[in-house]
């Protein structure tokens, strides 16, 4: 399979878990059953300059971030830590995080959500 630029779903979605600003959402596989029922969401994301991502718990799911560009405020069960290009953030099962870009330009990432 080959999946065009042109051929993604695009999402812009507003406060996303009581976040601030949006997100824009570009599915890189469209459907679970793309990902043979393992998991639900492949997909590049960015976030405006100010913009985040409200922390939220994932229950029977993995959530992976791996971070294009850009740098972010990423908070890791409570934890506040600073993340950047090239880094990876993993949230498990039971676990909760939110993301807010604290740079100037886009933040750009890679979100992978897997079922337990």
């Amino acid at each position: 399979m080959i999946r065009r630029s042109n051929e993604r779903i695009i999402e812009y979605k507003e406060k996303q878990f009581q976040g601030e600003g949006g997100v824009t959402v570009r599915s890189l596989l469209n459907s679970p059953e793309e990902m043979y029922g393992k998991g639900r969401a492949f997909a590049h994301s960015t976030l405006e300059p100010g913009c985040s991502i409200g922390f939220h718990i994932h229950e029977n799911e993995s959530e992976t971030y791996y971070i294009y560009s850009g740098i972010a405020e990423f908070n890791d069960n409570g934890v506040i830590k600073t993340v950047s290009a090239g880094d990876l953030t993993f949230t498990g099962a039971g676990e909760g995080h939110g993301i807010k870009n604290i740079g100037s330009d886009p933040l750009e990432f890679i979100a992978l959500i897997l079922y337990k």
